[in-house]
């Protein structure tokens, strides 16, 4: 799952960007309105954790133009008014949810799961393949029953993977989803997590197929 995180105060960001990072999501960081509106137009995401008083663009402006461009992208405002007015403003600009700063880690951490189930339509709770289980909520993979400890790149990998249910997943969508824009993505880095998560696989019934020039499967062994 990717995030773009867009919060002008540099500390706090830098505060939630490690927070969101330690849940294994892939966060982007921008703290201005225009760069988001650059991200925006050229990166796709899940979903957009938005401050509202942004400079050279408001997150209200960003959030219009944004839900003018058909961008479907969830939206948590985060913000320090608590008004009233203010939660009308940011709902009817195209905001899902909105949550006063100061807030508790938990809440915003619950309020992106559900924006997640909402946009990910009918996903359950449990997305199995095999012996292999995603539990989405907890956000962590059991292989036969047992925890599979996995980093945070190595588990956005099998995440891909998992929801694809066995059909091929790209290099370029791979590299998209497990890669922010300040990391250095490329196939050669995706190769490298690829063959991680393969040893972490070990001899399961599941293990991960190369189909040169076109991206990488879920297979079950002896397929």
């Amino acid at each position: 799952m990717r995030i773009l995180l867009v919060e002008d105060n540099r500390e706090l960001a830098d505060w939630l960007a490690r927070l969101l990072r330690k849940s294994r999501y892939v966060v982007d960081c921008v703290h201005d309105g225009l760069d988001a509106d650059a991200a925006l137009a050229t990166q796709s995401y899940d979903l957009m954790i938005l401050d509202i008083g942004l400079p050279n663009m408001t997150g209200l402006e960003l959030l219009r133009r944004f839900r003018q461009r058909r961008g479907l992208t969830p939206v948590i405002i985060l913000t320090a008014n608590d008004a009233v007015s203010s939660r009308v403003a940011g709902l009817d600009a195209g905001a899902d949810d909105y949550l006063v700063k100061p807030f508790e880690p938990d809440e915003l951490e619950a309020r992106i799961r559900a924006q997640l189930r909402r946009g990910q339509g009918s996903r359950t709770a449990h997305v199995g393949f095999g012996s292999l289980v995603l539990e989405t909520d907890a956000r962590r993979f059991t292989l036969d029953g047992v925890p599979l400890d996995l980093t945070a790149r190595e588990y956005s990998v099998l995440e891909a993977l998992v929801l694809a249910g066995g059909r091929i997943v790209s290099k370029a969508s791979l590299i998209d989803t497990v890669f922010g824009l300040d990391d250095d993505a490329t196939d050669n880095a995706l190769e490298i997590y690829v063959h991680r998560v393969r040893k972490k696989l070990g001899s399961a019934a599941v293990s991960i197929g190369t189909l040169r020039g076109l991206g990488y499967a879920l297979r079950a062994k002896g397929e």
